[in-house]
């Protein structure tokens, strides 16, 4: 009966103890020669095999040829030690391949009738193997956070009692005065107004500058003064979203209300920082307390520390997404504040595209941004563009690097006035080459920084409006999904490469741009790839169950990604850039997602090329 048999790894970690020790009183061991055949296509498997020592070929009955050469036409997968084969037969009924040991294999064997027990008694265990991509994730993810809890609940605590403040709520119609007076009964430095069922909110601040800045009288109406354009939580929403929401508008309160507009407390910043106590908020003081550029560059070389931080506590890339955006745009914008002349600031538009504009850039990667000028604004001339070289230089000197496409205020091309955007749009849509429709997908994920947001609103929706119902079009912008190869092989299993496989162009490129084209197509303004996915299956255009599984596939491309590009940095990695993913340096678990998130992508880019007709 052997005893070291390892259950601390997925998906053993997944059974009680009583089960665990099951396992282990049930096992055997089986010795297999070079070149024997353990398991026959076609044949029921009586076993599932735990490799201890050795390497194990799976092949289809098209493989001929050397087993050495995963390349070759037939060859499915290769096994080594402590993964596991033999399971979906038994689940299936037979085997759908042949497995043969490539030397001399020792394996632990779990007898098919245990096995069989084992799912039905247990239901994440049974999930692992029959479930999807977002099911699988989900349940490992919970599991995580019993097991876990002192990182998980970085990531997985929720707006409830525990962390929200009961409001102070006055009726419109009640005086400066006795609003001033309740604050300070109460200890307060905010309190809501309800008019007639719609709440707005008034802080110490409000009330200080309508006495002595304004004039107002002490009876003043304090609805007058209320601030209505609440930003709001749902109760049970994620905390670290309420703390991304409040980063992202430089506020220090957010109202929960739920879905019925029923009040049900409010989110204190400082309530959010004592419960996640974390380095995002010292960056998030550096930038708002930085008097100028040199101290503005302190907190922007903190970031790249920071995304180690959120990575070393497990939080969920989508997450370390939002507040890394965030960050990065209260420093560009306080960038734009401190270069551009306060006469034009409501004159122009300062927009990030590419993936800075989704939402998706982690670490500081390449410049991209333009401008969008009125059209009435006179600003031209040597003035102006030493003014956005400047702008340029001062964020490579914060750790933005130059575009390489030069994507940048610094190029005139980039900084046009209204009228002059709409024509160059039309331009892009016009024309079929790769340079136009390139430059058109990354203004396409432009996002507002800075300036006058009604400026863009303008030339993006012209933009919605001359793409509508355009089918030729979308043909050819949706196109480039089948650009580059899904690393698959042909029977289903993961391409081995010395070089790794590039992550970016095999799996992260087609969901994002795919998704890309869809949102454009129905008009819809987010520009997050997750939120572009939501906003569809709000939509009725993409099914939840497959919604879900392109977030996680993507989540999990941008997480290995993200995780290269750490190791590129420190000198640990030998891929040849930071989005070539080593497949051998892949654990077991991730291997097993990673076969997933392409299959996921396969079927998008199937479904994608159906729909916009591409096989043309």
């Amino acid at each position: 009966m052997p005893t070291d048999f390892d259950t601390s790894h997925t998906p053993f970690n997944l059974l009680t103890d009583a089960e665990q020790t099951s396992l282990k009183n049930s096992l055997d061991i089986g010795y297999f020669d070079k070149d024997e055949i353990i398991l026959e296509a076609g044949q029921p498997s009586d076993y599932v095999y735990v490799i201890m020592k050795g390497d194990v070929a799976e092949t289809d009955d098209h493989f001929q040829g050397d087993f050495s050469d995963e390349e070759a036409e037939g060859f499915v997968a290769h096994y080594g030690n402590e993964e596991l084969f033999g399971a979906i037969s038994i689940i299936n009924g037979a085997s759908r391949h042949t497995f043969t040991a490539l030397e001399e294999t020792i394996s632990y064997l779990i007898p098919k009738e245990l096995f069989v027990s084992l799912m039905d008694q247990n239901e994440d265990f049974s999930a692992f193997f029959r479930k999807s991509l977002a099911e699988k994730t989900r349940m490992l993810l919970k599991r995580q956070s019993d097991e876990q809890f002192d990182t998980s609940s970085f990531m997985l605590a929720q707006v409830d009692e525990s962390c929200m403040r009961q409001p102070l709520v006055l009726e419109a119609g009640s005086c400066i005065r006795e609003a001033t007076q309740a604050l300070k009964d109460k200890h307060a430095d905010s309190l809501l107004v309800n008019r007639a069922g719609e709440y707005g909110i008034v802080t110490k601040t409000d009330l200080l500058d309508a006495i002595v800045l304004q004039g107002l009288n002490l009876d003043t109406d304090i609805a007058e003064l209320a601030h209505y354009k609440l930003l709001t939580v749902l109760p049970g929403d994620f905390l670290f979203n309420a703390l991304v929401l409040m980063t992202r508008h430089k506020i220090e309160r957010v109202v929960v209300l739920d879905e019925d507009h029923q009040l049900h407390g409010v989110v204190e910043l400082v309530d959010v920082l004592s419960f996640f106590s974390n380095q995002s908020h010292v960056i998030g003081l550096q930038i708002e307390k930085a008097a100028n550029l040199d101290e503005l560059a302190v907190a922007a070389n903190g970031l790249n520390d920071l995304v180690k931080s959120l990575v070393s506590h497990g939080v969920k890339i989508s997450f370390a997404m939002d507040l890394l955006a965030a960050l990065n745009a209260r420093i560009i914008g306080k960038v734009f504040e401190a270069l551009i002349p306060e006469a034009l600031k409501h004159k122009i538009c300062l927009l990030v595209l590419g993936s800075e504009g989704r939402g998706e850039q982690v670490l500081k990667t390449d410049q991209d941004n333009a401008l969008i000028l009125s059209d009435d604004i006179d600003w031209s001339g040597d003035e102006r563009q030493q003014i956005l070289q400047s702008f340029t230089d001062t964020l490579v000197s914060f750790g933005y690097p130059l575009c390489p496409g030069n994507i940048m205020v610094s190029n005139p091309e980039w900084v046009l006035t209204e009228t002059q955007w709409k024509h160059q749009l039309i331009e892009w849509v016009n024309t079929t080459d790769g340079v136009a429709q390139m430059n058109l997908a990354i203004f396409t994920d432009a996002h507002v920084i800075a300036g006058d947001r009604a400026i863009f609103k303008g030339v993006r929706d012209f933009m919605f409006a001359h793409l509508a119902g355009n089918d030729v079009f979308y043909s050819y912008f949706a196109a480039p999904v089948l650009r580059f190869g899904t690393p698959l092989t042909m029977f289903g299993s993961i391409k081995s490469s010395r070089r790794g496989i590039d992550i970016k162009k095999g799996g992260i490129f087609p969901i994002v741009h795919g998704i890309r084209t869809m949102a454009l197509e129905n008009r819809i303004k987010a520009t997050n790839t997750f939120d572009r996915i939501n906003a569809l299956v709000e939509k009725g255009i993409l099914k939840k169950k497959f919604a879900d599984n392109l977030s996680e596939a993507l989540g999990l491309f941008v997480s290995l990604r993200l995780k290269q590009q750490l190791k590129t940095l420190s000198g640990d990695s030998e891929a040849e850039d930071a989005n070539h993913i080593i497949i051998s340096d892949m654990t077991k678990l991730d291997k097993e997602f990673f076969r997933d998130a392409l299959h996921v992508v396969k079927d998008f880019k199937s479904r994608l090329s159906y729909r916009y007709r591409l096989e043309r």
